[in-house]
């Protein structure tokens, strides 16, 4: 085995032997590059969901209505899952760190820009800005990441820890921007995304290796623009849906034109010479029911996360800043689980511990469902349990998903895989959130929620 494989094996996680000086350093540039990475792709889920908690806040001082903080609540999601299979392909033709490079930028400024916005047209502006560099970003930091664990053991080790660092930054983002917006305004919650782009773009030169570009890739602009406008006009209608009935033309119009422009995409990949995304590529089994199965998970938490800031705020009268303390067993929890769950991929397969995070998080949303949005259950009891078996549960299913959608694709087309892998936790998550918000109550769509995990839990372990 090259020295280099040995210690990108290591620096995942691997047993270490005792190295000599130089191997040492090269152990600790891959722990330094992937603790990049990961922090750069925690902080593009932070960035989604800090503005959850001050949302009313925003609204009183901006004088929005409830249409506008919607379409504000969304806006950063609308580009970021639209763009991101481009995004992917970008990475592939130009390389990872190239196009890791420009989306920092881009983020970076949209993220300095957020806070001086004098009104609404202005923040949704950078937040449509932020959402297209965070596109460029993660797909390139998987390509990057690919370059710095390059045998697939090594590989399959990192997008094991990988998998729950989305996670992570939602729960970071909603805790955290209760705490900034208390202590100080909701503007300052830009900073974390400013300050970690700003670091992230002095580090990339010194940490992370450059990647080679495939110029015999074609970028597949039709495509690209099919996939991109399609992807957004169903997000909007989706998004729309908690205002308006699913009758709408409000609903309807953008919801047909983008499943219309979504099936001519598939039609136009099947054609293509060089597709943006091949067909085959979705058409593993084990692959679709992985990017499911992350899909459920980044629904079930991010409507967990929803249902219970209004609930807590709304109906318990908790202020913001008790609102987040709520959820501090949740981050405790998830960090835990993401820490076992590489050894548990190791041992008994990502498979199986796919499975069990599924089941074990269906168990957390119905804990929630039924006793946690009682207004007299008291919390040790009626929220806490729940909010200890989901994040154990999340933190399983995105890990062993995540080494499951990633596991035999080639390097030239890790852009692609993050690509693929990004867009199932956003715009999976809009899709399956309108449609269980539809039913009527709270408890009603987190029981429908877990319902789902414990199925795609099933189907998970009955397809072989």
């Amino acid at each position: 085995m090259k020295t280099g494989e040995t210690t990108a094996v290591d620096a995942a996680g691997g047993p270490a032997a005792p190295a000599p000086a130089s191997a040492t350093r090269h152990q600790d540039r891959y722990r330094y590059a992937f603790a990049l990475l990961g922090g750069v792709q925690a902080v593009l889920i932070f960035t989604l969901a800090a503005i959850n908690v001050p949302l009313p806040h925003i609204g009183r001082e901006l004088d929005l209505v409830r249409a506008d903080l919607i379409l504000l609540s969304a806006a950063y999601g609308l580009t970021f899952a639209g763009l991101l299979l481009f995004g992917g392909r970008l990475a592939d033709r130009f390389g990872g760190r190239r196009v890791l490079t420009a989306g920092l930028a881009l983020f970076a400024a949209a993220s300095a820009a957020a806070p001086l916005a004098p009104g609404l047209g202005a923040l949704l502006a950078a937040r449509f800005a932020q959402g297209a560099g965070a596109a460029l970003v993660a797909p390139a930091a998987m390509a990057v990441l690919r370059a710095v664990f390059p045998s697939s053991a090594a590989y399959g080790k990192a997008m094991a820890t990988w998998g729950g660092l989305s996670v992570l930054g939602a729960t970071a983002g909603n805790l955290l921007s209760g705490v900034i917006s208390s202590a100080l305004s909701w503007r300052w919650t830009f900073a974390v995304p400013l300050v970690a782009a700003i670091a992230a773009l002095a580090l990339t030169p010194r940490l992370l290796p450059d990647t080679a570009p495939d110029r015999s890739r074609t970028l597949d602009l039709p495509g690209a623009l099919l996939a991109t406008v399609g992807i957004t006009l169903a997000s909007c209608g989706l998004v729309v849906t908690d205002a308006q009935p699913w009758s709408s033309a409000w609903v309807l119009v953008p919801l047909l034109a983008g499943a219309a422009l979504l099936a001519a995409f598939w039609y136009a990949e099947r054609r293509a010479s060089d597709p943006l995304l091949p067909p085959r590529f979705l058409l593993d089994r084990r692959r679709t029911l992985a990017l499911t199965a992350i899909a459920m998970s980044a629904c079930g938490t991010a409507m967990a996360f929803v249902v219970l800031s209004l609930h807590l705020q709304q109906v318990r009268g908790w202020s913001q800043l008790q609102t987040s303390a709520a959820f501090v067993p949740f981050a405790v929890t998830l960090i835990a689980s993401g820490r076992a769950a590489g050894p548990l991929i190791g041992r008994y397969g990502a498979r199986a511990v796919t499975v069990a995070g599924l089941a074990t998080g269906a168990a957390g949303l119905a804990v929630l469902a039924f006793t946690g949005l009682d207004a007299h259950t008291p919390y040790a009891y009626g929220l806490l349990p729940g909010l200890l078996l989901l994040p154990a549960g999340t933190a399983a299913s995105f890990a062993g998903g995540a080494v499951l959608a990633t596991e035999g694709v080639p390097q030239g087309q890790t852009g692609l895989a993050g690509g693929v892998l990004n867009t199932a936790m956003e715009f999976g998550p809009t899709i399956l959130f309108a449609v269980l918000l539809t039913l009527g109550s709270d408890a009603s769509s987190l029981g429908a929620a877990g319902a789902a995990f414990a199925l795609v839990a099933l189907l998970n372990h009955c397809t072989k």
